[in-house]
Protein backbone atom coordinates (compact mmCIF):
# COMPACT_ATOMS: atom_id res chain seq x y z
CA UNK A 1 0.00 0.00 0.00
CA UNK A 2 1.21 3.46 -0.77
CA UNK A 3 0.06 6.62 0.93
CA UNK A 4 -1.90 8.42 -1.75
CA UNK A 5 -1.54 12.08 -0.87
CA UNK A 6 2.26 12.15 -0.64
CA UNK A 7 3.88 12.19 -4.05
CA UNK A 8 7.34 10.72 -4.28
CA UNK A 9 9.67 13.00 -6.19
CA UNK A 10 13.26 12.94 -7.36
CA UNK A 11 14.82 15.62 -9.59
CA UNK A 12 17.89 14.86 -11.68
CA UNK A 13 20.31 17.53 -12.94
CA UNK A 14 22.79 17.34 -15.80
CA UNK A 15 25.60 18.94 -13.83
CA UNK A 16 26.94 18.88 -10.30
CA UNK A 17 25.39 21.12 -7.64
CA UNK A 18 21.93 21.04 -9.26
CA UNK A 19 23.02 22.93 -12.37
CA UNK A 20 22.04 22.50 -15.99
CA UNK A 21 18.89 20.94 -17.38
CA UNK A 22 16.73 19.03 -14.94
CA UNK A 23 14.23 16.21 -15.11
CA UNK A 24 11.64 15.54 -12.43
CA UNK A 25 10.51 11.98 -11.83
CA UNK A 26 7.63 10.75 -9.65
CA UNK A 27 7.46 7.11 -10.75
CA UNK A 28 9.54 4.49 -12.58
CA UNK A 29 11.59 5.72 -15.53
CA UNK A 30 13.23 2.96 -17.63
CA UNK A 31 15.28 5.28 -19.86
CA UNK A 32 16.35 8.77 -18.86
CA UNK A 33 18.51 9.35 -21.93
CA UNK A 34 15.53 10.75 -23.84
CA UNK A 35 15.22 13.51 -21.22
CA UNK A 36 18.87 14.31 -20.53
CA UNK A 37 22.21 13.21 -21.91
CA UNK A 38 23.95 13.04 -18.55
CA UNK A 39 23.15 13.30 -14.86
CA UNK A 40 25.57 14.35 -12.13
CA UNK A 41 23.43 15.47 -9.20
CA UNK A 42 19.97 14.85 -7.85
CA UNK A 43 17.59 15.86 -5.11
CA UNK A 44 15.12 13.45 -3.48
CA UNK A 45 12.31 15.62 -2.16
CA UNK A 46 10.09 12.81 -0.97
CA UNK A 47 10.16 9.03 -0.97
CA UNK A 48 12.83 6.45 -1.78
CA UNK A 49 14.22 5.46 -5.15
CA UNK A 50 16.69 3.01 -6.62
CA UNK A 51 18.77 4.40 -9.47
CA UNK A 52 20.61 2.30 -12.05
CA UNK A 53 23.65 3.01 -14.21
CA UNK A 54 22.03 1.32 -17.22
CA UNK A 55 18.64 1.66 -18.89
CA UNK A 56 15.68 -0.61 -18.13
CA UNK A 57 16.63 -0.99 -14.45
CA UNK A 58 19.88 -2.80 -15.29
CA UNK A 59 23.42 -2.62 -14.00
CA UNK A 60 24.63 -1.38 -10.65
CA UNK A 61 21.98 -0.12 -8.27
CA UNK A 62 22.05 2.67 -5.70
CA UNK A 63 19.51 3.44 -2.99
CA UNK A 64 18.46 7.10 -2.71
CA UNK A 65 16.46 8.43 0.21
CA UNK A 66 15.32 11.96 0.95
CA UNK A 67 18.25 14.34 0.65
CA UNK A 68 20.52 16.27 -1.67
CA UNK A 69 23.21 14.61 -3.73
CA UNK A 70 25.36 17.45 -5.10
CA UNK A 71 27.78 15.06 -6.80
CA UNK A 72 26.51 11.54 -6.30
CA UNK A 73 29.25 9.97 -8.45
CA UNK A 74 31.99 10.85 -5.97
CA UNK A 75 29.72 10.30 -2.95
CA UNK A 76 28.75 6.78 -3.99
CA UNK A 77 31.70 5.76 -6.11
CA UNK A 78 29.53 5.50 -9.19
CA UNK A 79 31.52 5.21 -12.37
CA UNK A 80 28.68 6.03 -14.72
CA UNK A 81 25.63 8.24 -15.04
CA UNK A 82 22.16 7.38 -13.84
CA UNK A 83 20.26 5.87 -16.77
CA UNK A 84 17.04 4.62 -15.13
CA UNK A 85 15.20 5.00 -11.86
CA UNK A 86 12.60 3.05 -9.89
CA UNK A 87 10.31 4.43 -7.19
CA UNK A 88 10.03 2.25 -4.07
CA UNK A 89 6.48 2.19 -2.70
CA UNK A 90 6.09 2.59 1.04
CA UNK A 91 5.23 -0.67 2.77
CA UNK A 92 2.98 -0.88 5.81
CA UNK A 93 2.98 -4.10 7.79
CA UNK A 94 5.39 -6.91 8.48
CA UNK A 95 8.57 -7.86 6.66
CA UNK A 96 9.32 -11.45 5.76
CA UNK A 97 11.90 -13.07 3.54
CA UNK A 98 13.26 -16.61 3.30
CA UNK A 99 16.89 -16.95 2.29
CA UNK A 100 18.36 -20.21 0.99
CA UNK A 101 21.90 -21.49 0.91
CA UNK A 102 21.56 -22.87 -2.62
CA UNK A 103 19.62 -21.99 -5.76
CA UNK A 104 16.01 -23.07 -6.35
CA UNK A 105 15.24 -22.74 -2.63
CA UNK A 106 17.51 -25.67 -1.68
CA UNK A 107 19.83 -26.22 1.25
CA UNK A 108 19.73 -24.43 4.56
CA UNK A 109 16.81 -21.98 4.89
CA UNK A 110 16.30 -19.08 7.29
CA UNK A 111 13.36 -16.75 7.60
CA UNK A 112 14.16 -13.10 8.20
CA UNK A 113 11.79 -10.54 9.64
CA UNK A 114 14.46 -8.06 10.73
CA UNK A 115 17.64 -6.62 9.25
CA UNK A 116 20.56 -9.04 9.11
CA UNK A 117 24.03 -7.49 9.05
CA UNK A 118 25.88 -10.77 8.51
CA UNK A 119 24.24 -14.06 7.43
CA UNK A 120 27.44 -15.96 8.16
CA UNK A 121 27.56 -14.86 11.81
CA UNK A 122 23.82 -14.91 12.43
CA UNK A 123 22.86 -18.11 10.60
CA UNK A 124 26.18 -19.89 9.85
CA UNK A 125 25.41 -19.60 6.13
CA UNK A 126 28.43 -19.28 3.88
CA UNK A 127 26.26 -18.49 0.89
CA UNK A 128 22.84 -17.16 -0.02
CA UNK A 129 21.90 -18.23 -3.55
CA UNK A 130 18.12 -17.76 -3.70
CA UNK A 131 15.34 -16.11 -1.74
CA UNK A 132 11.61 -15.65 -1.50
CA UNK A 133 10.47 -12.17 -0.47
CA UNK A 134 7.00 -12.58 1.01
CA UNK A 135 6.44 -9.18 2.63
CA UNK A 136 8.06 -5.78 2.33
CA UNK A 137 10.84 -4.30 0.25
CA UNK A 138 14.47 -5.15 1.02
CA UNK A 139 18.00 -4.19 0.08
CA UNK A 140 20.53 -7.01 -0.19
CA UNK A 141 24.26 -6.32 -0.03
CA UNK A 142 27.17 -8.41 -1.26
CA UNK A 143 29.21 -7.74 1.89
CA UNK A 144 28.40 -7.88 5.58
CA UNK A 145 27.44 -4.65 7.42
CA UNK A 146 25.40 -3.43 4.40
CA UNK A 147 28.46 -2.70 2.26
CA UNK A 148 29.45 -3.36 -1.33
CA UNK A 149 27.12 -3.58 -4.29
CA UNK A 150 23.44 -3.80 -3.45
CA UNK A 151 20.23 -4.99 -4.99
CA UNK A 152 16.64 -3.92 -4.42
CA UNK A 153 14.25 -6.85 -3.85
CA UNK A 154 10.49 -6.55 -4.21
CA UNK A 155 8.09 -9.30 -3.14
CA UNK A 156 8.63 -12.32 -5.37
CA UNK A 157 10.69 -15.46 -5.91
CA UNK A 158 14.35 -15.17 -6.80
CA UNK A 159 15.46 -18.70 -7.75
CA UNK A 160 19.08 -18.20 -8.76
CA UNK A 161 21.24 -15.14 -8.11
CA UNK A 162 24.07 -16.56 -10.26
CA UNK A 163 22.06 -16.57 -13.50
CA UNK A 164 19.86 -13.56 -12.94
CA UNK A 165 21.57 -11.58 -15.68
CA UNK A 166 20.01 -13.67 -18.44
CA UNK A 167 16.93 -12.66 -20.40
CA UNK A 168 14.73 -15.10 -18.51
CA UNK A 169 15.95 -13.84 -15.16
CA UNK A 170 14.97 -10.86 -13.10
CA UNK A 171 14.94 -7.51 -14.81
CA UNK A 172 17.68 -5.31 -13.49
CA UNK A 173 20.08 -8.13 -12.83
CA UNK A 174 22.25 -7.84 -15.92
CA UNK A 175 25.82 -7.23 -14.87
CA UNK A 176 25.04 -8.49 -11.38
CA UNK A 177 25.35 -12.22 -12.04
CA UNK A 178 27.61 -14.13 -9.70
CA UNK A 179 26.79 -11.92 -6.73
CA UNK A 180 26.48 -13.39 -3.27
CA UNK A 181 24.54 -11.55 -0.62
CA UNK A 182 25.86 -11.40 2.92
CA UNK A 183 23.56 -8.80 4.54
CA UNK A 184 19.94 -7.72 4.13
CA UNK A 185 18.11 -4.59 5.25
CA UNK A 186 14.41 -3.68 5.26
CA UNK A 187 13.31 -0.45 3.59
CA UNK A 188 11.23 0.85 6.50
CA UNK A 189 9.23 4.02 7.17
CA UNK A 190 12.33 5.62 8.70
CA UNK A 191 13.93 5.64 5.24
CA UNK A 192 11.22 7.99 4.01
Amino acid sequence: MTSGNMMNRITFYEDRNFQGRSYECMSDCPDMSSYMSRCHSCRVERGCFVVYDRTNFMGNQYFMRRGEYTDYQSMMGMSDCIRSCRMIPMHRGSYRMRIYERDNFQGQMHELMEDCENVMDRHSMSNCMSCNVMDGHWLMYEQAQYRGRMMYMRPGEYRNFMSMGGMGGMSGMSGMSGMRFMSMKRITDSCY
